[in-house]
């Protein structure tokens, strides 16, 4: 290697095979100096670490220390040892390293982006990063006695994604477990009480340290990663007030993580919880928590080994999310569960954050009804994201709660009216903090309007189908019970006579009908219901679309964006020693437009996104409120209308009985009559008769299919299941009756019992042919080829036929059904249909599904 010109030797080092400039400085300590250098041959970009000469005033062993673990390591998330070379002139040792262009995480927390915290994702990203390269570091037996952010690199991934990389093992040594050592390194906001008494408050002691120390490092850091802030702060900061911070850290109580002094000899104030102006949601925080404060314990007897740390730390790191809106708390909650969970433990974890029992839990996705079957894996629940999450129903209403959070208003300091760069600097720093915390509350408060309007139109519109079905049914029902309470045809039959069969039927017709007029009324409510929720629906429509034209984010984000420029500026001024006049007068010009842009952020916040949001939560109240009293009235509808289906089926089931008995009992009382004085010859069949005959038959076959068609009712109604109220409706259905092949057989038995009822002077034979076939041609039965032509001819001739033979074999049962006063259609009727009113035969097969 060549020698640098002597113009250029302080600005320009090299090693045989990397060049770097000085002014590339990425990181100094007390015994080394980091730079960006690049290899000669390739250009590839690399870090170096360049030993100063305080480094060789350290014992041998103690300066190759470093060397021998970082050739010991090979992991993912450690940063790599390329080579060992020697600078060319003053021949100092340089460590060629894995380059890091991202900076830190200390970097990354410094941002005024992460002022109050990481994201929960890039959080649990950090989370598994040093979890995974501690582990690597405890199997090769090595304590590292230096973790902190500053040391903990963060590289881009290919994929974008971030990757962080423990460094800096100046510090480092083999160490096994039950192995301790008195040698004390470290950063004091970082150090184990025990070790920060000896190496910062300079006091004597004799006491060894073990693996532990690290974990007290590892709990700092991670809860300065989740909140943007150290957890133990005294009055003026930890290198103001040294002494404080000691007893902060060793008179913590059991169980807590945090300990703060707000003013000068207070009290102090312990916390056992993350703040609220933490980002990272409870469901993550519920695990967090118990593992901070056991491995930021004093005591080591107390404190949690590797191992446990380890397996806990993998255990949140293994679980998945589920994303959940509560629509009765209107909030956003993300529940860690194992994949190989039961969907029971995750209605139980969703109960821990919403106090919702299980059995009280309904849930919808994307609009669909999602049906969460408590013994089957947790891997059949669908993926959510925080934009497309479960939708949580409560069947207990409750008054939505909503995001908390803090104002950042009040975390806002004043600006010094005197110019002082560094204060300046802070101070704008803070306020940008502020300002970007109230752009990511600001994101939240509007998606979470967007969600609640969301996921109560869905839930109305799952009403509104509810409504439709149940409807739908009561229309059904409503049309055959009017079928069935058409024009009474036998007090037109004379003769007829006084029967207590008479009276039951009469019975059973005035239940009919006060079910009919009963269930009307449930139709009309059930119809008003139903403009209820469109006018509902409409209105969580324009308002959705009012928060989806929302663009106060937009303002918010312009705001800071001016507000960045001015931060940099005053970064940059930060370093100079002093301002000329004029560049005075532009820093105190910059300090009041920042002020000004901070009021119109903080502005807009207030005016368009709390007070919207706290307007939206006041009317998504009263909306809830008028759901859960919908529900309730429209499952009460629901459940009335199977009671009086279940009530006309068994009226039904009366009225036919009724009915197959009276038809008996009449053709029972004809044909004695007929026996006892049977006339010679008649020229027809009595029409009386023969009316009486079809009018019950068509009355048995009605009841029948009204009987079946209450059934399909019954069944829609068991098919729309929650939607339809969950009203319990018994399963024991009506069994079927006789066919109309049944009757009409028995009509034919009757007649050919050797009686005559046509009338005098007709042969008992013929009056039997004509009478079966005038049965057969009129529903269209087989007839079959003993009966005579003439008797055929003559039914055909009766019934409007002109088309019967003996080889024709109608089909049965008939397309069609002979419903007297149903409905008067001035339409043609099908050939073979008697003449008078006909109504085609509905398919039940279409409606039940």
């Amino acid at each position: 290697m060549g020698r640098q010109p002597a113009s250029q030797g302080q600005e320009m080092q090299s090693t045989v095979n990397y060049l770097w400039h000085t002014d590339d400085l990425l990181g100094q300590g007390a015994t080394a100096s980091v730079y960006k250098a690049r290899n000669k041959k390739s250009g590839e970009l690399v870090a170096v670490k360049v030993f100063n000469t305080a480094s060789y005033l350290r014992p041998r062993e103690v300066q190759v220390r470093e060397f021998e673990v970082l050739r010991k390591l090979n992991h993912q998330n450690i940063v790599k040892l390329f080579a060992v070379e020697e600078t060319g002139g003053s021949r100092q040792k340089v460590l060629v390293m894995e380059y890091c262009s991202s900076g830190s995480l200390l970097s990354v927390l410094e941002s005024p982006e992460n002022a109050f915290g990481l994201p929960e994702e890039e959080f649990l990203v950090v989370l598994r990063c040093v979890v995974a390269g501690m582990n690597h570091l405890r199997e090769n037996g090595i304590v590292h006695r230096d973790i902190k952010p500053g040391n903990i690199m963060r590289l881009m991934g290919e994929e974008g994604q971030s990757i962080y990389k423990l460094t800096d093992f100046g510090a480092a040594r083999e160490l096994d477990d039950d192995e301790k050592f008195v040698s004390v390194y470290g950063t004091e906001e970082y150090l184990h009480p025990d070790m920060y008494e000896r190496a910062v408050l300079r006091k004597p002691q004799q006491k060894t340290f073990g693996v532990t120390v690290d974990l007290w490092s590892i709990g700092v850091t991670l809860y300065h990663a989740a909140t943007g802030s150290l957890p133990f702060v005294p009055f003026g900061g930890p290198r103001r007030n040294k002494e404080m911070m000691y007893r902060i850290t060793t008179e913590k109580p059991a169980g807590a993580i945090a300990g703060t002094q707000r003013r000068e000899n207070g009290p102090l104030e312990w916390s056992y919880t993350l703040p609220v102006t933490c980002r990272l949601s409870t469901g993550l925080q519920s695990q967090l928590v118990p593992i901070l404060a056991n491995i930021l314990e004093v005591e080591q007897a107390k404190c949690w080994g590797f191992d446990q740390f380890f397996a806990e730390t993998s255990d949140i790191l293994q679980r998945v999310v589920v994303h959940v809106f509560s629509l009765s708390q209107a909030a956003l909650h993300r529940v860690y569960i194992h994949a190989h969970n039961t969907v029971a433990i995750f209605l139980e974890a969703v109960y821990k954050q919403t106090s919702v029992a299980p059995q009280h839990q309904e849930y919808l996705f994307e609009g669909h009804v999602c049906v969460l079957e408590p013994s089957l894996s947790a891997q059949h629940i669908t993926h959510t994201t925080a934009s497309s999450p479960l939708t949580l129903f409560s069947m207990a209403s409750e008054t939505p709660k909503g995001l908390a959070f803090r104002d950042p208003a009040q975390d806002i300091p004043k600006f010094f009216p005197k110019v002082d760069l560094q204060a300046d600097y802070s101070t704008a720093k803070s306020v940008l903090g502020a300002g970007y915390q109230a752009l990511w509350l600001a994101r939240a408060l509007l998606a979470g309007q967007e969600l609640m309007l969301r996921g109560l139109y869905w839930f109305v519109e799952t009403l509104q189908v509810t409504c439709r079905r149940t409807l739908e049914v009561t229309r059904m029902a409503l049309l055959f019970l009017s079928s069935s309470l058409g024009t009474e045809r036998f007090s037109s039959v004379a003769g007829m006579p006084e029967m207590q069969e008479l009276k039951r039927i009469t019975e059973l017709r005035s239940k009919l009908r006060a079910l009919a007029e009963a269930l009307s009324r449930c139709s009309h409510n059930i119809t008003e219901t139903q403009t209820s929720l469109s006018t509902l629906s409409s209105e969580l429509m324009k308002n959705r679309d009012q928060v989806l034209a929302d663009r106060s984010i937009q303002q918010i984000q312009c705001c800071l964006d001016k507000m960045n420029l001015i931060y940099k500026q005053f970064k940059k001024s930060r370093m100079r020693p002093g301002l000329g006049y004029n560049e005075e007068q532009i820093h105190k010009l910059d300090k009041v437009n920042f002020g000004h842009l901070a009021k119109r952020l903080l502005q807009v916040f207030q005016e368009k996104c709390v007070q919207k949001y706290q307007t939206s939560l006041v009317t998504h109240g009263k909306w809830m409120r008028e759901v859960h009293e919908t529900r309730n009235h429209l499952r009460m509808v629901s459940c009335s209308v199977a009671a009086f289906n279940t009530e006309a089926q068994g009226a039904q089931e009366g009225l036919g009985k009724l009915l197959d008995q009276l038809s008996h009992q009449l053709l029972q009382d004809r044909t004695k009559e007929a026996q006892v004085s049977a006339p010679p010859t008649a020229p027809h069949p009595s029409p009386a008769l023969m009316d009486l005959v079809l009018h019950m038959q068509e009355l048995c076959e009605e009841m029948k299919l009204l009987a079946f068609d209450l059934q399909d009712n019954n069944r829609i109604i068991e098919g729309a299941g929650p939607d339809a109220g969950g009203c319990p409706i018994s399963s024991a259905y009506l069994s079927p009756g006789q066919q109309l092949g049944d009757v009409t057989s028995i009509t034919f038995h009757c007649l050919s019992a050797g009686s005559s009822p046509a009338g005098p002077g007709v042969p008992g034979h013929l009056c039997q042919a004509t009478a079966w076939a005038e049965l057969c041609v009129s529903h269209r039965l087989r007839y079959g080829s003993s009966v005579p032509r003439a008797c055929v001819a003559k039914a055909g001739r009766r019934w409007g036929r002109r088309d019967v033979n003996h080889s024709r074999r109608p089909a049965h049962p008939p397309p069609w059904v002979y419903r007297p006063s149903l409905l008067r259609e001035q339409k043609r009727r099908p050939l073979g249909v008697p003449p008078g009113d006909w109504v085609r035969r509905p398919n039940f097969s279409l409606l039940s599904s």
